[in-house]
C-alpha cells in the first residue's frame, strides 16, 4: 500500500469519482489505523446545482476550492460528517463525495466507533463512513496526497471498472448519472435497484 500522488488523480471531477472506486482511504487517529477500499462515490462537478461549490466560495466550503486531492468535510443535517475530495485546480470548486468503504484495517476500532458488530454496516453510506473512520471537521482541508492523519492510497489490486447510476438523496439535478460504485459489492449503499 502506498499514498496516491496528486499527479495520479484525474484532472476532471467525473473521472476522479470513477478513478477513486477501488482506491484506499486511510485514517491514523489516536494511535490506531483504520482503512478501507472505496466502493462508492458521487461526483459534483463544476456548475452542478446540487454541489456545495455552486454558490461560490464561502468560509464553510473553501476547502472544496483547494487543489484536487484535499479533503472537504462538512456536517449534513446537523448530525453526520461527510468526506469529500476536492476535484479540480485550486480556485475551482468541485468535489467527489465518498459514499462507502469496504473496511480493511482496524475493524474492532470501527465497530467501537459505530457501535455495531455488523461489518456491512460499518461504512456503508457517507455518514457511517465518516463515523467509522473518525472523520470530522478537524480533517477539513487535509492534503490527502501528503503524509498526515487522513490519506488516499493504492495497493496492488487490479483497477475496478465501476458501474454508474444516478446520485442518491438529491432534489436538484437528481437525474444525472454521477454515482460510481463496485457492482455487486455488499459494502455499497443505497437501494438494491442502485447496487447492481
Amino acid at each position: 500500500m502506498r499514498r496516491l500522488r496528486r499527479s495520479e488523480l484525474p484532472e476532471d471531477t467525473v473521472e476522479l469519482a470513477r478513478f477513486l472506486v477501488g482506491k484506499l482511504l486511510v485514517r491514523d487517529h489516536d494511535g490506531a489505523r483504520t482503512s478501507g477500499r472505496i466502493v462508492e462515490t458521487e461526483a459534483y462537478p463544476v456548475g452542478d446545482a446540487a454541489g456545495h461549490a455552486f454558490i461560490g466560495m464561502t468560509v464553510a466550503n473553501r476547502s472544496l476550492f483547494l487543489a484536487r486531492g484535499h479533503a472537504y468535510i462538512y456536517l449534513a443535517y446537523g448530525s453526520s460528517w461527510m468526506c469529500n475530495v476536492a476535484a479540480e485546480r485550486r480556485g475551482i470548486g468541485a468535489g467527489v463525495l465518498l459514499r462507502a468503504l469496504e473496511p480493511l484495517e482496524g475493524l474492532a476500532v470501527m465497530q467501537q466507533r459505530r457501535g455495531t458488530e455488523r461489518l456491512t454496516e460499518l461504512a456503508r453510506g457517507p455518514g457511517r463512513l465518516a463515523a467509522a473512520m473518525a472523520i470530522d471537521r478537524r480533517c477539513d482541508g487535509v492534503d490527502l496526497c501528503a503524509a498526515g492523519p487522513l490519506w488516499l492510497g493504492v495497493d496492488g489490486r487490479p483497477a475496478v471498472q465501476p458501474a454508474r447510476s444516478v446520485r442518491i438523496g438529491l432534489t436538484k439535478e437528481a437525474d444525472r448519472p454521477l454515482r460510481f460504485y463496485e457492482s455487486g459489492s455488499p459494502w455499497v449503499s443505497g437501494p438494491r435497484s442502485l447496487r447492481g
